[in-house]
């Protein structure tokens, strides 16, 4: 031991000047190099922690040598401490370990001693505070507050509140088994590392990791349960358990019939209220109409839907008249997900999602689906039954059942708990928050900004995508390269292939409006018809490239001949996308 240490150590059997100041300051002045204040944080509390050591290895000098060397430790990872009032319970999580390694070490602890048995010890409250970041003396410090609240019958909503906590806590330290609690609370509160804590429990380094990620998985598992649990019971509480159901305005028909599934949502949830806006009006004014996103290489099925939903979505709301709420949570992937349409089936069944992780948002996306469902609106949402949109239309609380749809055919019920939970692993709901002010002029303007923008590649894709007028320059190098997946491709034909027939029915009912305000109204019709003709003709281009390989079987694209015809029809697609974009911009200028 370091020759100041010991002078530390000796300090404590002494009066000193510190005695008047409370442990947080000490410990503060400690951090910052002040040997005396530690030495008085250690004559204050040396004899219960060496009371506590002696109770469990019964054995004087042995407990002696372990609260020196936890003294030593602490000293020397102090510096480590971030909560300065958490001081006590620190040093006591220290002195345990010490103790788990001294008679590990000696040989003289056959098994592991569980926090459970030492639940006696703590809960004498020998240091006058609950540790609180021990599971085993929150219980039995909210036991004892529950049953004195009880007894005392002052204040009945306190003792119940307490009771729910105790048993929120306790169905808690549940979910872990005796060992996994030991090496998150020595992770965690002790801040061991993993090679610590894999000679402290004679585990390998590995085993250790494994035991960690597993642990955290069922803590936040066990925590969004008793989450969605306890908002579900605030309902009941509040008279608020029902089912709510709202109108059927989700048929699929010729008139709200597309590929791309964000607008087909948009435009369910906006028939409900009390603006109307026709399919082509929505998908212009949203932005999708002159979208093209493409995963580079192999043209994946992923790519129309890869982009910043919130900020694609909520901007397209906006033009429409509405603001927009949402929240979003995805999982952090290093690769694109897998193509539905080409997995195991079994991975698209509700037995399969019910294997997946519980989404930490779903107790406020349920809270944000029933607020817009109560108000009239249902919310667009992301793989519900499939990686596409859909709509969530109703709920009933007594099934924990949502009412979903979306435009491949999916109508039915979807349990709360299934939400966030599908192949792709994401949680997104939007939502109407409340109207803004609507001008079709100023709707029109950003827009067609919106437009402009991603076709220039001004809007940033995401890792792997590429955006606008630069995907059709990606798409015919994956031709060139023979590297096309046949489905995902065929797929991303027929969105754009769509979305351009719908832009060109955008533009000739802009033409028909009288409501525009442009500058020009006459110039401003002539160039709204002018691009509908080329958005026409680039949607003819690509019918030709869904022909030659339809969704979804795909055709052969790596075939060379194929793809030299492929190739010429996407240049020649690009050709008239370029000059219709150019009519985009001239119409800017007029409004």
């Amino acid at each position: 031991m370091s020759h100041f240490l010991e002078k530390d150590l000796q300090s404590a059997f002494t009066e000193t000047p510190y005695e008047s100041r409370e442990d947080q300051e000490l410990v503060m002045q400690a951090q910052a190099g002040d040997r005396e204040a530690f030495g008085e944080l250690v004559r204050r509390h040396r004899a219960k922690l060496y009371g506590y050591v002696h109770s469990v290895t019964q054995e004087a000098f042995l407990a002696e040598d372990i609260v020196q060397d936890a003294l030593i430790r602490a000293f020397l990872h102090l510096g480590t401490l971030m909560d300065t009032q958490r001081f006590l319970p620190w040093l006591h999580r220290i002195v345990r370990n010490q103790a788990y390694t001294k008679l590990r070490a000696s040989g003289r602890q056959g098994q592991e001693q569980t926090f459970s048995q030492l639940r006696a010890f703590i809960g004498r409250n020998q240091y006058g505070e609950t540790d609180w970041s021990d599971l085993d003396s929150i219980l039995h410090r909210l036991s004892q507050r529950v049953n004195e609240t009880s007894a005392a019958a002052d204040h009945p909503e306190e003792a119940l509140m307490r009771k729910e906590l105790f048993t929120t806590i306790e169905n808690m330290l549940h979910c872990l088994s005796p060992r996994e609690r030991k090496i998150i609370e020595s992770t965690f509160f002790d801040h061991l590392s993993p090679a610590e804590i894999s000679r402290l429990f004679q585990l390998s380094p590995a085993n250790v990791y494994q035991i960690l990620s597993r642990s955290k998985k069922k803590l936040v598992h066990h925590k969004t349960v008793t989450a969605v649990d306890q908002y579900l019971k605030d309902r009941k509480d509040m008279g608020k358990m029902s089912k709510n159901v709202l109108a059927n305005k989700h048929t699929m028909t010729p008139e709200n019939g597309t590929w791309t599934s964000a607008a087909w949502a948009l435009h369910v949830m906006l028939s409900h209220t009390e603006k109307t806006f026709s399919l082509p009006m929505v998908m212009g004014l949203s932005g999708h109409a002159f979208r093209i996103n493409l995963v580079e290489g192999n043209i994946h099925i992923a790519g129309p839907t890869m982009y910043d939903m919130q900020e694609l979505l909520g901007r397209g709301l906006r033009h429409l008249g509405y603001q927009a709420a949402s929240m979003f949570h995805h999982k952090a992937k290093e690769t694109i997900a897998p193509n539905a349409n080409l997995v195991d089936p079994y991975l698209l069944t509700p037995e399969a999602s019910k294997k997946r992780e519980l989404a930490q948002a779903l107790p406020e996306a349920l809270e944000l689906i029933h607020r817009s469902i109560d108000r009239g609106y249902p919310v667009v949402a992301f793989d519900l039954f499939i990686p596409e949109f859909g709509v969530i239309y109703g709920y009933d609380d007594e099934k924990q059942v949502l009412f979903a749809a979306d435009p491949a055919g999916h109508d039915k019920e979807l349990p709360f708990d299934h939400l966030g939970r599908g192949i792709i692993e994401e949680l997104f709901v939007l939502a109407i928050d409340c109207p803004v002010s609507f001008e079709w002029k100023q709707s029109l303007r950003h827009a067609l900004q919106m437009a402009i923008d991603h076709y220039r590649g001004k809007d940033m894709p995401l890792p792997g995508c590429v955006n606008g007028l630069d995907a059709y320059d990606a798409w015919t190098s994956a031709f060139q390269a023979g590297t096309i997946e046949p489905n995902g491709n065929s797929y991303n034909l027929a969105v754009v292939q769509d979305a351009r027939s719908l832009g060109a029915r955008f533009l000739d009912e802009l033409s028909q409006r009288e409501d525009i305000g442009a500058e020009d109204m006459q110039t401003f019709r002539t160039l709204c018809q002018e691009a509908a003709d080329l958005c026409r003709v680039t949607a003819g281009h690509l019918k030709k490239l869904c022909n030659l390989f339809p969704f979804p079987a795909g055709g052969n694209p790596n075939d060379t001949k194929q793809s030299t015809l492929a190739v010429e029809l996407l240049q020649q697609a690009k050709r008239s996308e370029l000059e219709m974009v150019a009519k985009l911009e001239d119409m800017l200028k007029l409004v």
